[in-house]
């Protein structure tokens, strides 16, 4: 390789100011994505919002969302800090009242709420046991340009 090649590929990237906005959505593959989206919509408050081919659009109430798609293969057998996505964080205003929702609804939990730096937290699984954890806070995230 010559010496610009070489150049040209530790050079960092180019791109144009505030081009990147944010996180749209992500997805989750599901052997049964109609039951997921459901699940999201029936125990988080999301609402389904579009739906092609089986695969179907949930949408949080800030506006973030959920592709549910078709899988293909079997699951693995992550654990907390296997490699790749861990869980969705969902926060709450009401940390108690969302608990005893969930409760209500018979959500399967991963564990006991728990604190930790102020923060309120509990785990638990969506209906293809996806991890999920519910979220109250005790002070904003740090935000970029704040």
């Amino acid at each position: 390789m010559d010496e610009r090649a070489n150049e040209r590929l530790l050079a960092p990237p180019v791109t144009i100011p505030d081009m990147f906005s944010g996180i749209e959505h992500f997805a989750i593959a599901s052997p049964n994505p109609k039951g997921l989206a459901d699940w999201y919509v029936k125990n988080l408050e999301f609402t389904q919002v579009w739906e092609y081919g089986g695969n179907y659009f949930v949408e949080a109430k800030n506006g973030v969302m959920i592709e549910i798609i078709p899988s293909e293969g079997d699951f693995g057998s992550p654990t907390m800090k296997t490699p790749g996505m861990r869980h969705i964080a969902i926060s709450v205003d009401d940390f108690d009242a969302g608990l005893a929702q969930l409760k209500t609804q018979g959500v399967r939990f991963a564990g006991e709420p728990y604190e930790t730096l102020g923060n309120r937290l509990v785990f638990f699984h969506d209906a293809d046991g996806n991890l999920v954890h519910l979220i109250k806070r005790a002070k904003p995230m740090p935000r970029a340009g704040a």
